[in-house]
């Protein structure tokens, strides 16, 4: 699915109405009958004891909320409407929808914060409607103005939120927070969704998010090119390497895992279960020598061998070994559990420079770049996956200061020639050209140590597989989130760990062959 910016949705609107000559009143009222649509889906069913506030700008975006309140009225809710804003400011669009709500005898009222009784008609509201701006805010919203009061009142009421378009106060670009939002339980996006419906902040404070058509011609989104697109399950069905049906295990790819010291004998074999459940043919695991009869406890269908340490941790006497292995494999995953040792640094760091072999580097591999971007920028032209989550990130120069999630994955990307797999709350795969996907699936009980573990093995392995490098990292991503999810209906995200996503890997393979 697309995500678009607000200059993108600006430019739609405007080929419309000035070159396809659709009267944008025609649009507004489509848009507002959408988004009364969604207000009525959050009301309960009882007729007569369903109450509405809508709070409308003196935008389009409260024309649509001043349409959507008529339509709510005509559907037996008992709706009042405030205008936090000038009646003179009004877009004529919005005047138009205000006289046909006035023809139904609903008025639209002033806001007033110090009103008792329009703060009690709000705090007791079954739902209520979001109209206040469009997706062109870009500033931050004063605290002290009536706006402020009106996002508090939403925020405070114990009624339902919706949405019209995106909710007020969240960057459509970027998802951030402008100084305070309106946190939604639904957002009616119109036509497309937008970046900030699905990234950073604005992803949480965007609820469900429905999309809605207009009436924009079909053709026109056709053709536009977005900076972003979401991964779903149709992405993956597409996207996923092929299994032969009569290959052996030498056709589905051999992996390389490093990782390990002493203290973090989890990681490497997390690694390595998540790519042996996602179909890798073999999967190797070097690891130090004093952890190794550990990890050979723990394994049964992943083989791990010894390297040499240094106090628990990888030597750089393990080189050799190391390069020995890789040799007869396809692909590296370099990180899970090595620890900061200097030592073991400094074989990162020479490891990258000297394989040709494609990595995907997690954890402490990442770290080992650390004032040492030069090794990553010396592997362009080769395929190099890197998975941070935002601290991580920071060490190697990521920006993250503006909040642009994607933004800022997709500099990197391309400054380096890497794929960044920016790990959180909806994380963002960017590659090297300069596209971003942004995942679907996940959730809280992904945030404990050693989820990121199995995601590097299941990326490594769909790598291993055949997989481009930036369909390998997003649907590596999303199989992994739906694996939490799955983990998570069953035993809740308190008590479901990264060895029960290791678990509900099948399934959530199974749900995308199915499907």
């Amino acid at each position: 699915m697309k995500l678009t910016t607000s200059a993108q949705m600006k430019e739609l609107d405007r080929q419309a109405i000035e070159e396809r000559h659709i009267p944008s009143i025609d649009l507004m009222e489509r848009a507002a009958e959408a988004l009364a649509r969604g207000a009525l889906s959050l009301l309960p069913e009882k007729p007569g004891k369903r109450r509405a506030a809508v709070f409308c700008g003196s935008g389009n975006n409260g024309g649509d909320g001043i349409g959507a309140a008529r339509f709510l009225f005509l559907a037996g809710v008992q709706v009042r409407v405030f205008l936090v804003g000038s009646y003179e400011k009004l877009t004529p669009d919005a005047l138009e929808e205000t006289r046909r709500l006035s023809e139904c005898g609903v008025a639209l009222e002033p806001f007033d914060r110090e009103d008792s009784g329009q703060r009690r008609w709000a705090m007791t509201s079954h739902v209520l409607v979001d109209a206040l701006f469009g997706v062109g805010l870009s500033r931050e919203i004063d605290g002290t103005s009536d706006y402020a009061a009106a996002i508090g009142w939403m925020n405070d009421s114990r009624g339902a939120v919706v949405a019209a378009d995106i909710p007020s106060g969240v960057a459509a670009d970027t998802g951030k927070i402008l100084g305070m939002a309106v946190e939604s339980d639904k957002t009616i996006a119109f036509t497309l969704p937008k970046i900030g419906h699905w990234v950073g902040r604005g992803g949480v404070a965007s609820g469900q998010v429905s999309v809605a058509e207009i009436g924009i011609p079909a053709d026109l989104t056709a053709g536009l090119v977005c900076p972003a697109q979401t991964v779903e399950a149709d992405f993956l069905r597409e996207a996923l390497p092929a299994r032969k049906s009569g290959g052996h295990k030498g056709d589905f790819g051999k992996l390389l895992v490093v990782g390990g010291a002493v203290g973090y004998t989890g990681a490497p074999w997390l690694a390595a279960a998540g790519a042996v459940r996602s179909g890798c043919g073999l999967v190797y695991l070097g690891v130090p020598e004093s952890i190794w009869q550990v990890e050979a406890v723990k394994c049964v269908s992943a083989m791990p061998f010894p390297l040499a340490d240094k106090h628990g941790a990888l030597s750089k006497k393990a080189l050799q070994t190391i390069e020995k292995k890789l040799s007869t494999c396809d692909v590296l995953a370099l990180g899970p559990g090595l620890g900061r040792g200097e030592q073991t640094a400094a074989l990162v760091r020479e490891l990258l420079v000297k394989t040709e072999k494609p990595v995907v580097l997690d954890a402490d591999g990442i770290n080992a770049l650390e004032g040492h971007i030069d090794v990553l920028d010396a592997r362009r032209g080769r395929v190099t996956i890197l998975t941070p989550h935002d601290g991580e990130f920071a060490r190697i120069g990521g920006d993250l200061t503006e909040e642009d999630r994607v933004g800022a994955a997709r500099d990197f990307a391309v400054g380096h020639g890497c794929v960044l797999v920016l790990k959180g709350h909806r994380t963002v795969t960017a590659g090297p050209a300069g596209n971003a996907l942004v995942n679907t699936t996940g959730n809280s009980g992904l945030a404990k140590g050693g989820s990121g573990d199995v995601l590097t093995g299941v990326i490594a392995s769909l790598l291993a597989q055949g997989a481009a490098p930036v369909l390998a990292a997003a649907c590596g991503v999303w199989l992994h989130g739906r694996a939490g999810d799955l983990a998570a209906e069953d035993l809740t995200a308190y008590g479901m760990t990264p060895e029960d996503v290791v678990r509900y890997l099948p399934k959530a393979f199974s749900e995308v062959a199915e499907k």
